[in-house]
């Protein structure tokens, strides 16, 4: 991928448009061994459902859905901010669902990702950012560099897609 990756927020009006590029990088990734919620091999019905929640939430307002597309304009990674719901925690977001397709990878697209997020989140006067990511991943590196805050590990929190259990790592920012 020699090209910068063009990124943009999905609108309610846009989103059923993206849901079957969006399922591509979903099973690309947990094909390559992300842990992100799903088992190795993931059913493309599965990953279309999943997406298809999302595009509910994006147009409930509950989400902000990112993707960056490659100068072809095919997506090749995403991320969303899932707006805290509770009265008490309106300052307050979670960062889901950070993938890249394994082929865009080492180009800087979940970097521009980030800062996106980062962007969108004060547009809606979110404040504070929690994420979480496999313990030891590459995707620790960025949200260090990135300057968030590890706040401490989980031991086996999740399965990775092969079954083996994985620890997690818990992060947040200020903005």
């Amino acid at each position: 991928m020699n090209d910068m990756p063009t990124l943009r927020r999905i609108t309610a009006d846009d989103v059923d448009d993206c849901v079957e590029a969006l399922a591509d990088v979903l099973i690309d990734c947990v094909e390559g061994g992300a842990s992100v919620s799903f088992m190795h091999p993931l059913s493309r019905d599965k990953a279309l459902g999943f997406w298809r929640g999302v595009a509910d939430g994006v147009r409930r307002g509950e989400r902000a859905l990112l993707v960056a597309e490659n100068g072809a304009g095919q997506v090749v990674g995403t991320v969303q901010l899932v707006f805290a719901r509770p009265e008490n925690q309106p300052h307050r977001a979670d960062v889901a669902k950070m993938l890249v397709r394994r082929d865009a990878r080492r180009h800087g697209v979940a970097q521009r990702l980030m800062a996106a997020v980062d962007a969108v989140a004060r547009e809606e006067g979110r404040t504070v950012l929690v994420l979480d990511t496999v313990t030891g991943s590459d995707a620790e590196r960025l949200y260090r560099r990135a300057g968030w805050t590890r706040v401490g590990d989980v031991p086996d929190y999740a399965l990775m897609p092969d079954g083996t259990l994985c620890s997690t790592t818990l992060y947040y920012r200020h903005l």
